[in-house]
């Protein structure tokens, strides 16, 4: 890996920026805007004990909700991304502060809208549809809101935890100013005792390279960075499960895995399957790391000899440009009229491309109503090429349900959040591999499947049961430390990765690097998606056209189904665990393939 300095934000070319000004042109717009919320936070207010009193109403009401609600998303997202760009510019923390408390006032406000819909009888309802057609516009939206009748409180209760909404999410920002602006490590040092620049956003780069020593330096340095700060970052983590399970006692659920997964009507025994079916195929893991440390050739394993690649002198670096034309061309059996959306987006700067100083680590696809916007840390890697394959899936996904729905069933829930993102990972694989008979080449390819399996399916199922085990601690009253974090998640390890890993102090520290935890129980929709996007693009690839307009009935559906029924007319059932195991048993059948394919390398 190459020395390089990381650029600052004005270094980088304009057309590597998303277009943040297709959404305002210019701060003091969104200022105007988000003062405009105001009066609908009034007009919204006054509606108040009149929602069940006749069909107008309700109807009047909903219609001025979604509107709002689509201000609220384009508010948020300006000052979210901006703040994105450089989370050390105070300015933009302050902007997406002040747009925070004005949306939660807002929620406050219009808190007593659940409760009246609540108390709205079944008969008096049916009237309500048939005295107003224009009505039946929100009918999912109100059927799927009634479905946890017995989980809403009381108008004044429901004010209270609508006011508590910016305290509650005070874990979450504390923590994402702790890992991307405040906490800083020392330089990596390669075999040569050349320094190289050690953040959240160049860690897994130092983790791929071939250098060894690099990598031990880098994994060393970043694990004890977070643990000279494992008590405060352990505080964190206990506050965030200590606010999950106090609005889970308070709406009255059994857990706060029931609560979370409720809201996207998910049955918990989908969670607790995915984690049943992989430890029923923990062989596959285990074989994989007697594999991985075999023909690494080190006598011990260690965890910062996880991401490099096994198979050497077969990666390049892949110029961005060249990226968007391969995932463009692994995309063909999408079809065109996929294809050109993805052609908009790559063509009209939806991307925020390059790190730069201060940049929020990682990758995401943010669903503007205007449009989808990305942001990248893209480093040239295979696995970057995958990240941009992955993140655009997640766009079009948006692009397609915000313009196939109404504004209040266009917004799709977690669980299938990762289902288009996998499966255009899947499709560019496949791609890939069809066009190489190259013997190193293909066994790198499968290398990466079979660490996207690893880092997938595996390690995010391994992180649900993370978050299960620590969830139900918080619910019997315990409160987690930074000595019972790290033996948990040190015991876990050692159950994934099995006996031919060295699970060492510093990989104890891992939870403390991992931002999804402050998203509730959302990894395992990693896991589960990851098993239907395998479903997907082979019944795709198979079947062709039928396969596709159904998975494009899907990406357009957005909410207006549950979950489990939108996947389930794409031709995949997540009530039971065939989709685990199906993409399990493919990859004990990429391992048989990469075996063979290495007995001469």
């Amino acid at each position: 890996m190459e020395e390089k300095k990381i650029p600052q934000r004005a270094e980088i070319s304009q057309e590597d920026k998303w277009a943040l000004e297709d959404m305002y042109a210019s701060d003091a717009l969104w200022e105007q805007e988000l003062a405009s919320l105001k009066d609908d936070q009034q007009t919204l207010a006054a509606f108040a004990g009149k929602l069940s009193g006749s069909a107008d109403s309700l109807y009047n009401y909903l219609q001025m909700m979604e509107k709002t609600n689509v201000k609220v998303r384009m508010l948020a997202n300006y000052c979210m991304r901006k703040a994105d760009e450089d989370t050390r510019d105070a300015a933009c923390q302050a902007m997406s502060g002040k747009c925070m408390s004005t949306v939660v006032a807002l929620g406050a406000a219009t808190s007593f809208d659940t409760p009246e819909i609540m108390g709205i009888t079944d008969e008096t309802l049916d009237e309500f549809y048939a005295a107003q057609p224009k009505l039946e516009r929100y009918r999912r939206y109100l059927t799927d809101l009634r479905r946890m009748k017995e989980h809403i409180l009381s108008p004044a209760e429901e004010k209270l935890l609508a006011a508590a909404g910016e305290m509650s999410q005070a874990p979450s920002k504390i923590y994402g100013a702790f890992s991307n602006a405040d906490i800083t490590f020392p330089d990596a040092i390669d075999s040569e005792g050349k320094a190289h620049p050690l953040s959240q956003g160049t860690f897994v780069l130092c983790q791929e390279n071939t250098d060894r020593v690099l990598r031990k330096s880098a994994y060393e340095n970043l694990y004890h960075g977070f643990a000279a700060y494992k008590n405060t970052a352990a505080a964190m983590l206990n506050a965030q499960g200590k606010q999950l399970q106090f609005f889970a006692d308070a709406r009255k659920y059994g857990s706060a895995l029931e609560a979370s997964l409720d809201g996207n009507n998910v049955p918990t025994s989908v969670y607790l399957n995915l984690i049943e079916a992989v430890h029923q195929n923990m062989d596959k893991m285990h074989r994989y790391v007697r594999l991985r440390k075999k023909l690494l050739g080190v006598e011990e394993l260690h965890f910062y000899d996880v991401y490099t690649p096994l198979v050497a002198d077969v990666d390049k670096h892949i110029p961005f440009a060249e990226a968007k034309q391969t995932v463009y061309d692994a995309l063909a059996p999408l079809g065109e009229n996929y294809r050109k959306i993805l052609k908009e987006g790559f063509e009209n700067r939806w991307i925020d491309v390059y790190q730069n100083e201060g940049k929020r680590s990682g990758a995401y696809s943010a669903g503007a109503p205007i449009h989808p916007y990305v942001l990248l840390n893209y480093t040239g890697t295979l696995d970057s090429q995958f990240t941009l394959a992955h993140e655009m899936g997640h766009a079009l996904h948006s692009y397609l349900s915000n313009h196939h729905q109404n504004p209040i069933d266009a917004d799709y829930v977690i669980f299938v959040a990762e289902v288009a993102s996998t499966c255009n990972e899947a499709l560019l694989m496949e791609h890939l591999l069809g066009k190489t008979h190259d013997k190193r080449e293909r066994a790198y390819l499968i290398n990466h499947f079979l660490d996207q399996f690893k880092g997938t399916l595996y390690r995010q199922t391994m992180f649900a049961e993370f978050e299960l085990i620590l969830g139900r601690m918080i619910g019997e009253g315990k409160t987690l430390t930074a000595e019972i974090l790290c033996q948990e998640y040190r015991k876990l390890n050692e159950l994934y990765f099995g006996p031919d890993m060295v699970v060492d102090d510093e990989i104890a520290m891992e939870w403390a690097r991992i931002p999804h935890f402050y998203f509730d129980y959302y990894v395992f929709q990693y896991a589960t998606g990851y098993s239907a996007a395998i479903a997907l693009s082979r019944k795709i690839l198979a079947e062709g056209e039928m396969a596709v307009k159904d998975y494009m009935d899907f990406l357009s559906g957005g909410c207006s189904s549950s979950p489990i029924e939108l996947l389930r007319r794409a031709g995949v059932d997540m009530t039971t665990t065939e989709p685990i195991n199906q993409a399990l048993q493919l990859f004990g059948e990429l391992l048989d393939e990469m075996e063979e394919l290495t007995k001469d390398l």
